[in-house]
């Protein structure tokens, strides 16, 4: 058989017919889905970002420093290393993606035709989330400055409600997004954070927020707000908690536009009538005491480790450091070796931190090593770094100094409030640390007192005064152990300590009052219970107790036979307890011995009236009509 022979000529149009030449990439068809996508929600007008990326020729006016940015992965801003955590709203772009943002813009940047059916996004002006059940406001905005550097400022805001609430949702509105680059929400319940005001209404500058609770409550959530961000939602059974007279400090990072600006930020909460039934903590590694970073130093490595109590699922992971971060590590060893990462970011970019939910929970056996391994360069090759030249650099909560935290969020696995038992596996492992870390020792007196164990409550207490004298929450709290201890001088003088720190902290007033009370020292006991009540007008159980401690001091008064000045205290506790039948009747008792018996008799009237069934009353009442029939 003769073969047949095929010309060059003949393939070609066979070959061109297989492999057809690839279409150019167009802005309609390639790059707007993905800038739409990942760009829009904050290349908006009315966001931070700087222009608006919206049409083609919004796009086309930035093409090649949008192709500049995402080839060096600068933007979109997304930190983690890929492959180490696997998290929800990730914005990084895959590489196909910025390849075609590169071939786009050497191909000129051709529009293409239109999609069909395909538009820019739409973004409401308003709340993301609908109208808000609540929205709070600061007491007075913010001016900030149209020139220096970059500013952290702390809003107080109260929260005006009558009754607990559960908060299913919360959104920020910035107000002033151009200027409002990230913010963190924190919950105060004590009222420590209005403590820290030098102006009342204004806030306070501060870079890291720290908040001394009077009772255990664990933060559970993380609550920020960055660009683009949407509205925080609790999962299902996991609301948490809005109370009567708290607070939200809305921790904001602020950059000056060249001009003066005002900063007048809202927070809107929505509330669910489902209580929460699962129970959240955030913990905590850290290790700011060993940050001491000499000056030139490229790799200064801060380390820290946790050993996990109880069977855990982690939710989400918040790293943090200031301008010095370079790489930073997270991540867990389980007990038979494996290691499973919750994050890596290996250039470090304070301006845009962020908390990392996870995709799916990770869950950590009992026995667990989590590990915390955040690098430094603090040389003057660092763009970041804050100090030129170079400075010795320490832990602490100014911009200029670092931090090394990792924050997880974690639920435990077993079900029900865990929360006490993780707390105190943590604390101590902290106190191995820190032996007379503020912090731990607080915490760990709190949780004692909890427990009934008072004696060692003290212990800790009285080591968190000392690392902070400066505390009145601390010493109140010092006092409150001693009391329970009855150790009622000591207490009272961690008390009266307390106030002349802070002369308006109103806890320590009633609890001063309420050991001179157990004293008998009825007189500084009413006069503690009235100031508090100034200060505090809606406290009912300082009213309730002052009442009680009259109506003791009227009866030593009694007793001592000075009837005008134990009915002077009967009748001003009548004004606490205006439906005490008893106490009308001891009114009446000292009446009746200053023999103004008219008198005496309208109070036992009284007191029939209040409890128609007192035998005491009735009997008393019939030997006054008695005596008042006598002849005079």
């Amino acid at each position: 058989m003769r073969g047949a022979l095929i010309s060059l000529a003949m393939v070609a149009p066979v070959l061109s017919w297989a492999a057809p030449a690839p279409s150019p990439v167009t802005f309609y068809k390639h790059i707007a889905p993905i800038v739409y996508q990942n760009c829009a929600p904050c290349h908006r007008p009315g966001e931070s970002a700087p222009f608006s990326l919206l049409s083609y020729d919004d796009v086309k006016r930035h093409a090649p420093q949008i192709a500049a940015v995402t080839k060096s992965r600068y933007m979109p801003p997304w930190l983690p290393e890929p492959g180490h955590g696997d998290f929800a709203e990730e914005r990084r772009l895959t590489d196909e993606q910025i390849r075609l943002i590169q071939d786009w813009v050497k191909a000129g940047m051709p529009a293409g035709p239109p999609v069909k059916g395909q538009a820019p996004p739409t973004f409401s002006s308003e709340w993301q989330a609908g109208t808000p059940d609540l929205i709070l406001h600061v007491s007075k905005p913010y001016q900030l400055a149209a020139t220096g550097g970059e500013i952290f400022w702390n809003f107080i805001m109260p929260v005006p409600i009558t009754a607990t609430r559960w908060v299913r949702a919360m959104e920020v509105r910035p107000g002033n997004p151009k200027v409002f680059h990230h913010a963190n929400v924190v919950l105060d319940r004590s009222g420590a954070a209005r403590r820290q005001e030098l102006v009342p209404g204004e806030g306070f500058s501060g870079m890291d927020l720290t908040i001394e609770e009077e009772t255990f409550d664990p933060d559970g959530h993380f609550l920020s707000w960055k660009p683009g961000s949407k509205p925080v939602e609790a999962e299902e059974g996991m609301a948490w908690r809005a109370d009567p007279g708290m607070n939200l400090v809305l921790n904001v990072h602020l950059r000056p536009s060249g001009k003066t600006e005002i900063i007048n930020p809202e927070i809107g909460l929505y509330f669910t009538d489902r209580p929460q039934t699962k129970f959240p903590m955030l913990l905590q590694l850290e290790h700011d005491g060993m940050i001491d970073i000499p000056p030139g130093e490229k790799d200064f490595l801060v380390t820290d480790e946790m050993k996990v109590t109880m069977d855990l699922n982690v939710l989400a992971v918040y790293p943090h450091a200031h301008y010095l971060g370079k790489l930073m590590e997270g991540y867990a060893t389980l007990p038979d070796g494996t290691k499973k990462w919750l994050v890596r970011i290996p250039d470090w970019d304070l301006s845009w931190q962020g908390v990392y939910r996870l995709k799916s929970p990770l869950f950590l056996p009992a026995g667990t090593v989590v590990s915390m391994r955040f690098h430094y360069d603090n040389s003057a090759e660092n763009p970041r770094n804050p100090s030129n030249p170079p400075r010795e650099v320490k832990g602490g909560n100014q911009a200029i100094d670092e931090m090394s935290h990792l924050w997880l969020q974690v639920l435990p696995a077993q079900g029900g409030d865990q929360r006490a038992k993780l707390q105190e596996s943590l604390v101590r492992q902290r106190l191995e640390k820190y032996p007379d870390d503020f912090s731990a020792n607080y915490t760990m007196g709190d949780l004692l007192l909890t427990q009934g164990n008072a004696p060692a409550a003290a212990e800790h207490f009285e080591k968190a005064s000392k690392a902070d004298p400066n505390s009145a929450l601390a010493a109140t709290e010092w006092g409150i152990a001693l009391f329970s201890s009855q150790k009622l001088p000591e207490a009272e003088a961690q008390f009266k300590r307390a106030l002349e720190i802070n002369p308006a902290y109103t806890d320590a007033r009633y609890d001063l009052a309420s050991v001179e009370a157990s004293g008998a020292k009825w007189e500084a006991a009413a006069n503690d219970f009235r100031k508090a009540m100034e200060e505090r007008p809606e406290d009912s159980r300082a009213r309730q107790h002052l009442g009680e401690v009259l109506v003791l001091w009227g009866d030593e008064l009694f007793r001592a036979n000075r009837a005008e000045q134990s009915l002077a205290r009967y009748r001003e506790a009548l004004q606490y307890r205006p439906g005490d039948a008893q106490l009308h009747g001891k009114t009446g008792v000292a009446l009746a011995r200053l023999a103004r018996l008219d008198e005496a008799q309208a109070e036992f009237e009284t007191s029939l009236r209040i409890d128609p069934k007192s035998e005491p009353a009735k009997q008393t009442l019939e030997v006054l009509k008695l005596m008042k029939a006598q002849p005079k």
